[in-house]
């Protein structure tokens, strides 16, 4: 039965990354907008939506490690795995908004949430606390970065008719916008729902097959949370359209970080014992060499080459989770 229901929920992933990177790409020609915000917003939100609940439901049972440990893996996931996946299926260019605001915003995230989840690193501080004024502080930055995209930088005319070629032209362009929001959110929800599906079964395999729960955690769990974003990335790169795939990755990252970090802080302020400074300095090390690639062997693009070492670098990770 379970093998069954993994098969569903590989299925419903795909079919739901389908549409809703298509009804995504039409939304944004149809308002003129790129489709980097789109991903940055709608798709790198929505995607996020299960390491939300984890993180929030870890905050209210008071299991503060869970909670951090959920946002550095997912984001360690989605840099090194799912951007590096991306970049090996379809390499792509970055765009010069994204060179000068995007990534650098998201190096200076990484390392803000990395200060702030490692209190002891100040003489005289022995317990690394993320405290519900660090939350606020984290939900404010959010919602300032969120404004300045979305309502100064979000509309790119230019952009907008360069993304409507033949080549990445959206299935669903010119239908009404009211069926192509309905199928974007029916869309999201339907990577949640496939999502959780194929984690439950996977999870559930695994232990029949003597996998213990730490092992089943820093890999299944870890890349399960992430699918929404892996399939939909997949997906967005195999019809040419990459810039989603990046804004998905950068959006989901700094959501993860601002948003979910903060309303799990607000709700109950987090002690961080289990989560390392190494890992902190991995999930920022994957910000800073996204900003890297942009000068390394073709200059400002994101190349097959530099994509394989990303998801190099990703399983020397796992691989020292698993060791240590």
């Amino acid at each position: 039965m379970d093998y069954l229901l993994l098969i569903a929920g590989l299925g419903l992933l795909l079919v739901s990354a389908d549409l809703l990177v298509d009804s995504s790409v039409a939304i944004a020609q149809r308002a003129r907008i790129s489709n980097f915000i789109i991903g940055l917003t709608i798709i790198g939100i929505g995607t996020s939506a299960p390491e939300l609940f984890v993180s929030v439901s870890s905050a209210l049972q008071g299991v503060g490690d869970v909670a951090v440990g959920n946002v550095v893996g997912s984001n360690i996931c989605n840099t090194f795995l799912i951007l590096g996946v991306a970049a090996a299926i379809s390499p792509f260019m970055i765009e010069r908004e994204n060179r000068r605001r995007d990534i650098p915003v998201g190096i200076a995230v990484a390392l803000l949430f990395m200060l702030l989840a490692n209190d002891a690193l100040i003489p005289g501080i022995e317990e690394n606390t993320i405290s519900r004024l660090d939350g606020i502080f984290l939900l404010i930055m959010f919602l300032v970065y969120m404004c300045y995209v979305v309502v100064l930088k979000g509309k790119n005319p230019q952009q907008a008719v360069a993304d409507a070629d033949e080549e990445t032209k959206s299935k669903f362009s010119g239908k009404h916008p009211v069926l192509l929001w309905t199928i974007a959110l029916a869309s999201l929800a339907g990577l949640i729902f496939g999502g959780n599906l194929f984690l439950d079964s996977a999870q559930n395999l695994a232990r029949e097959w003597g996998m213990s729960e730490a092992v089943i955690s820093i890999t299944i769990v870890a890349v399960g949370t992430s699918l929404p974003e892996l399939i939909t990335v997949v997906v967005a790169s195999l019809k040419k359209n990459s810039e989603l795939a990046l804004g998905n990755v950068l959006g989901s990252n700094i959501f993860n970080m601002l948003m979910i970090t903060g309303v799990a802080s607000t709700i109950s302020p987090i002690t961080v014992k289990g989560v390392s400074i190494v890992d902190f300095a991995v999930a920022l090390l994957g910000a800073v060499l996204t900003f890297v690639v942009i000068f390394t062997f073709g200059k400002r693009k994101f190349d097959r080459i530099e994509g394989i070492i990303f998801i190099a670098i990703y399983i020397a990770y796992t691989t020292y989770l698993l060791t240590k």
